[in-house]
């Protein structure tokens, strides 16, 4: 494949998102009729794409969130207050069947690493979550990533997602390495 003209920009209303395809189902469905209207309409959470030449390559869904100092490990809660912290949580990452095994995963994860970051100068953010799918779990872990415990709520017939943390102290000495 010739060397990829890639792009990071925020989803707009006008992209042509129906032939995106990364092989889920879930994902696509998502990224197809929902991440527009969650961020044009909804303003619930937006959307990052690598656009390239002949379409779109991949795509991040996040959104501010919150966890408690109870679920981190004591290594990392030690240092933190007992109440509601700031994260950014992504909430869909995905890369199209096209693109796949060129890396875009990491690539699309540390423009989410660069997007916690502006957020804690801007108005605070201590990591980065996930629900992890399973078969994701072992990239997020290798990319540092810490499996969390949930406390309460079930998805009753899906399975369940393994909720994933990543500290910013990690993230800010890891951002420059990560997909580059």
């Amino acid at each position: 494949m010739a060397e990829l003209n890639l792009q990071f920009r925020p989803l707009q209303s006008d992209d042509n998102r129906a032939d995106f395809c990364c092989g889920n189902i879930e994902l696509d469905r998502f990224f197809q009729r929902y991440a527009g209207q969650n961020q044009f309409r909804h303003h619930i959470g937006t959307s990052y794409v690598l656009s390239a030449d002949t379409g779109i390559a991949g795509f991040v869904t996040v959104s501010a969130g919150e966890i408690t100092a109870e679920n981190l490990s004591k290594a990392v809660k030690h240092h933190l207050p007992d109440y509601p912290l700031p994260v950014l949580r992504i909430a869909r990452l995905a890369v199209d069947k096209n693109y796949q095994g060129l890396g875009l995963g990491k690539t699309l994860l540390r423009y989410s690493f660069e997007l916690a970051l502006e957020m804690k100068a801007r108005y605070g953010c201590v990591g980065v979550v996930v629900d992890a799918k399973t078969e994701s779990v072992a990239f997020y872990q290798k990319l540092g990533f810490v499996s969390l415990s949930v406390l309460a709520g079930e998805l009753g017939d899906r399975p369940e997602p393994q909720m994933m943390f990543i500290g910013l102290r990690t993230i800010e000495k890891a951002v420059v390495g990560v997909g580059r």
